[in-house]
């Protein structure tokens, strides 16, 4: 507590491992190497569509379970019996991430892009995909609450099993009607969606709870935490890549003839990062939450699941789908921009009193 901000953040780089230090350069490189694939490969997709399970070519989806299960595995899902410790966290972390969440970015894509349907609902899809995974990271950076974040982070992963379908059909569907948006151009199916879900979501959290739960009892929590984690970690990040090449060597002539509609993507998430952050923090301000909770909150609100998007638009909508594109784009776009944050939450840390104000 008496370490001076700018010495925090002069370690910030250094406590990033290789892999996650450089997250936006093996993004940019997996593109690259994408569209230079399909260049050198034309028949990929057919090849790719040849061992499918369920509409998910099989390469494909290994990718999707391999990129979401060490994240999974990371979730101490024994904490969860503590989230009443302190309901004004628990409940704000709560309306932030399924009601407000969702409806930012719903608000977003509608008015970046109103004539470009299946970039639209690709984020929409990436609004209802609530952070699991690199929260932790960047909560972390900032000093945020360790433990609290492991609560919201297992919160977060239940919600999205229960809740990821109901609120695609409401916000695909429903909610478009209700208000006189175009709708005609929504085909997709609910029921698809929620198998997905249970599929690409389900699958790895059922293998990451086991997992947990073994290795902990035959190794014990810290060789669980300090030996096995570090090891199967960066599977995520490989799994993710893997499936960036394939979609930007299936997408090139698309990226390459409409470099604008990339950048049109972009600027919703760039806003909404801005607006989720910012609104969080000062809502964790307002209703007196010390500061490393605040900055779990906000972190937790701004975040999103971008593997779980990505596995449901490839799954519902095609890997060659302007849906699966949104959800590419968006790493790229989150990692540069909530290292930047964490940056802005160490300065405002300086803003908040000493001592922690939590409930007795």
């Amino acid at each position: 507590m008496t370490a001076e901000p700018a010495a925090i953040e002069a370690g910030l780089v250094r406590r990033l491992s290789t892999l996650d230090r450089f997250l936006p350069a093996w993004i940019i490189a997996a593109m690259a190497a994408g569209l230079g694939l399909g260049r050198v490969v034309p028949g990929l997709g057919d090849a790719l569509s040849r061992v499918e399970i369920g509409g998910v070519s099989l390469p494909i989806g290994l990718g999707l379970l391999v990129m979401m299960y060490p994240v999974l595995a990371k979730v101490r899902y024994d904490r969860l019996d503590t989230v009443t410790g302190d309901r004004r966290l628990m409940v704000t972390s709560l309306v932030l991430n399924w009601l407000a969440g969702p409806l930012v970015m719903f608000a977003l894509a509608w008015v970046f892009l109103p004539d470009l349907p299946e970039y639209r609902t690709g984020l929409i899809i990436v609004g209802l995909a609530r952070c699991i995974a690199m929260v932790i990271i960047w909560n972390d950076l900032a000093c945020g609450d360790r433990e609290a974040a492991a609560v919201l982070v297992a919160l977060n992963s239940v919600f999205q099993v229960l809740a990821f379908g109901l609120l695609g059909w409401f916000y695909l569907g429903i909610l478009p009607g209700w208000l006189g948006l175009p709708t005609d151009d929504l085909r997709f199916s609910v029921v698809k969606i929620v198998v997905n879900v249970l599929i690409f979501l389900g699958i790895p959290l059922l293998a990451g709870y086991l997992t947990r739960r073994t290795g902990e009892k035959v190794k014990g929590r810290h060789w669980y935490e300090t030996a096995f984690l570090p090891r199967i970690g960066p599977a995520a990040l490989y799994g993710l890549l893997f499936t960036i090449v394939i979609l930007f060597a299936l997408q090139g002539n698309t990226i390459t003839a409409r470099p604008g509609d990339v950048a049109r993507i972009a600027l919703p998430l760039l806003a909404y990062f801005a607006v989720m952050w910012g609104g969080s923090f000062a809502v964790g301000r307002a209703i007196g939450l010390p500061y490393d909770r605040t900055a779990t909150l906000a972190f937790t609100a701004a975040g999103n699941n971008f593997e779980l998007a990505i596995a449901v638009a490839i799954a519902t909508f095609g890997v060659t789908s302007g849906q699966a594109l949104s959800g590419v784009v968006g790493p790229l776009i989150e990692v540069p921009v909530l290292v930047a944050l964490v940056y802005v939450s160490l300065a405002m840390r300086r803003r908040f009193p000493a001592t922690a104000t939590r409930p007795g």
